[in-house]
């Protein structure tokens, strides 16, 4: 049987890479799944290849009103059992040059626009529900011109260390997946010697696909992880851990 099968599901950034796989995942496991998108465009043909069972939405997730949107619409489908907070961008710039404007927008949408998704997302969450916030490898390794990306990520590691606590009189199970480099439009734009660089650096010897992300998002989804709350899954091909 579907793993999945009759769930709501929401994806934000649910128009590419991992996101995209993650809401195709789910659909393929029987559930209905509504991603958002800030660009129309993409948002459209993404809701075109997932097929009937994916509706979608436009806004930005670091927009408080489009949040309210954004679940108001939901709470019109169903109870969500399932909320993915993939939204988030990856930019680098060393200490020497950071900027205010790079570092507030970082912020913005990856640690304000997780923490507000997931509050608006309260009300419409079904008792019992599995909250997935999608971080980074970032997160715990130190790289040149990444540290205030790493940063963001790592703060989502603490959020479901206090959220695991905070909702358990719901029971409602808080994760992070954290994934090592993986084969997305982001990693295709680096350079070849780029490329191998970060190869170089993974024990398994090559990059992660979309898809790997997503069978280890929809193992914390499902039942299969009834008693998993509070906890960082990497999928990153050993990197962090040696």
């Amino acid at each position: 049987m579907a793993k999945l099968q009759g769930r709501l599901a929401v994806v934000t950034g649910g128009t590419s890479g991992i996101g995209f796989a993650i809401a195709k995942t789910f659909i393929e496991q029987g559930a209905r799944v509504v991603v958002t998108g800030r660009r129309e465009k993409e948002l459209n043909e993404a809701v075109t290849a997932l097929g009937g069972a994916a509706v979608g939405f436009r806004g930005d997730v670091s927009s408080l009103p489009d949040l309210d949107r954004l679940f108001e619409m939901v709470a019109g489908l169903g109870r969500i059992d399932v909320l993915v907070a993939n939204a988030g961008i990856a930019e680098s710039e060393t200490l020497e040059a950071l900027t205010e404007e790079h570092f507030d927008r970082l912020f913005s949408i990856n640690v304000k626009g997780t923490v507000f998704t997931v509050q608006k997302a309260l009300p419409v969450l079904r008792d019992g529900a599995s909250v997935i916030l999608i971080g980074s490898v970032a997160g715990v390794k130190g790289t040149p011109g990444f540290g205030v990306y790493g940063a963001t990520k790592a703060a989502l590691r603490n959020f479901v260390r206090a959220w695991a606590i905070e909702l358990k009189d719901r029971q409602i199970r808080s994760n992070v997946i954290s994934p090592g480099p993986i084969d997305t439009p982001g990693t295709q734009r680096f350079s070849s010697e780029a490329f191998q660089k970060l190869v170089s650096t993974i024990p398994m010897g090559r990059v992660g696909l979309p898809e790997e992300v997503a069978q280890a998002v929809l193992y914390l989804a499902s039942d299969g992880s009834s008693f998993i709350s509070g906890t960082e899954l990497f999928v990153d091909g050993g990197r962090a851990q040696v």
